[in-house]
């Protein structure tokens, strides 16, 4: 009788167990995959905002340096009140005019050994290194969107193992009961797998919570609630060495790219501020009407001048500014070095990640194909009653251990590859081919690097690209 009793349990319990491990969790068709993550995060960023915007304000700076080399035209009206009490041969004379004057005038640098060519061209290159670090920002949006797409799929998973677990305890709690009620086992086993179920109820309840934290991350970098995830991105197309890899980062790589630029405009700032120690030259003209409040007298004048000026002594103020110039310039070239060093490790790292992580994937894959060999043997002792309830169901949980174990390996592989990318500094939206609207950092530069007047067509033409931009 109890004989039969363990075959009928061993084996309900078997079939049980067995549906469980092969149900597959249902998906949508709808559902988001890693590219509308990417896409999401790149339209909805405001650090992206943020980073653009700063590079709207660098090339301004390339009008206002370029102002420097144009005329400076001023309208004046001033208004004067003169004091003026003399004597001459004992004849007392007080004459305190009132003047009213209105006019042009006009200054034009002519010479000042390139000084304000110098400025404008590190102007310049301010701005190409601006572009540079907007893209690395780009990298990092995108990056996070991808962990955080990962990391939803990763605890979806894991709350769908956790739940096959939950129920398998529950069926193992229950065919250990009746086994008791029949005098098979004692309170012990009951109390263990009473135990085993409650501990797996709080896994289940710690997966859920990562769950809903990696959604509320998931809304944070994408811009959205995430839907239910389309499963394991395909892997993209990576370097098959690590040198190929760190050669591809040091041509690529936008912080080296950043850190260049800033080099070349801090090699310009030194010889603008030692072009300031030499002379300059300036053109002065003025134009205007002069009337006296007290008579109906006026006159036109006019006034041409050229002014040479060449320092003298300005208290060190020159000379030590060119030594700041020459100490920024020489800290821009060690932080050159150092981001160019920083670049080639993190690409070492990110191709030795990769490669750990596949090795990773590939043991866990045959942990489960070992796993699901050793479960079914004992399932089919089980069912010949050599083996116990209790045998069948810790088969079973190191089946789901390793099923574990490969998502979790599988999905820090998928990362590891993007990680590998971002290394390198090949994941843009323009390199993964994004179906989003490139920004185009050129557009607003070619509408203000020739410094448009206030009133030119080009500078309303810049009103409707601000406007565009949702700015005032």
């Amino acid at each position: 009788m109890r004989t039969a009793t363990r075959g009928k349990l061993a084996r309900a319990l078997a079939l049980t167990v067995g549906v469980a491990l092969t149900s597959v969790v249902a998906r949508p068709a709808s559902a988001d995959n890693l590219t509308d993550a990417m896409i999401g995060a790149y339209n909805t960023s405001g650090l992206l905002e943020q980073n653009r915007a700063l590079l709207r304000a660098a090339d301004e700076d390339v009008a206002i340096a370029l102002s420097a080399l144009r005329p400076i035209i001023d309208w004046t009206v001033r208004v004067t009140q003169d004091y003026n009490k003399s004597r001459t041969s004992g004849v007392v004379t007080d004459n305190s005019p009132s003047r009213f004057f209105t006019g042009v005038s006009l200054s034009q640098l002519i010479y000042d050994g390139r000084a304000s060519l110098f400025g404008k061209q590190s102007a310049q290159e301010t701005v190409l290194s601006t572009r540079q670090a907007l893209l690395q920002v780009e990298q990092q949006v995108l990056l996070r969107a991808v962990q955080a797409y990962l990391n939803v799929l990763l605890a979806e998973e894991t709350v769908a193992i956790r739940e096959n677990n939950v129920r398998l305890l529950g069926e193992e709690l229950r065919a250990t009961q009746d086994r008791f009620d029949v005098g098979e086992v004692t309170r012990t086993d009951v109390a263990l797998s009473e135990s085993r179920l409650a501990q797996a109820r709080a896994n289940l309840s710690d997966a859920r919570g990562n769950l809903s934290t990696a959604q509320a991350e998931y809304v944070n970098a994408v811009g959205r609630q995430p839907g239910r995830t389309a499963g394991q991105p395909s892997l993209p197309k990576l370097p098959a060495s690590e040198n190929e890899a760190v050669n591809l980062a040091a041509r690529n790589h936008p912080s080296i790219l950043s850190a260049q630029h800033q080099v070349k405009a801090l090699d310009l700032s030194v010889a603008q501020q030692r072009a300031g120690l030499g002379p300059s030259v300036r053109l002065f003209a003025d134009v205007g009407i002069v009337e006296d409040f007290d008579d109906d007298d006026y006159s036109n004048d006019a006034r041409l001048s050229l002014e040479f000026r060449q320092n003298i002594y300005a208290g060190g103020r020159l000379a030590a500014q060119v030594r700041r110039a020459m100490a920024q310039r020489d800290a821009s070239r060690a932080n050159l070095l150092n981001v160019q060093k920083d670049i080639r490790q993190g690409v070492a790292d990110a191709y030795a990640r990769f490669q750990t992580a596949t090795a990773s994937l590939t043991a866990s894959t045959e942990r489960v194909r070992a796993a699901q060999v050793a479960f079914d043997g004992i399932r089919e002792e089980a069912t010949l009653g050599a083996r116990t309830t209790l045998d069948v169901l810790i088969a079973e949980q190191d089946l789901l251990d390793a099923k574990l174990s490969e998502v979790g390996s599988r999905t820090e592989r998928s990362l590891s590859a993007y990680q590998l990318l971002a290394a390198q500094g090949l994941l843009t939206a323009e390199r993964l081919g994004l179906a989003v609207q490139i920004y185009d950092p050129t557009l607003y530069y070619n509408l203000v690097k020739n410094a448009p007047a206030q009133l030119s067509k080009q500078s309303r033409d810049l009103d409707r690209v601000l406007k565009a931009l949702h700015r005032d």
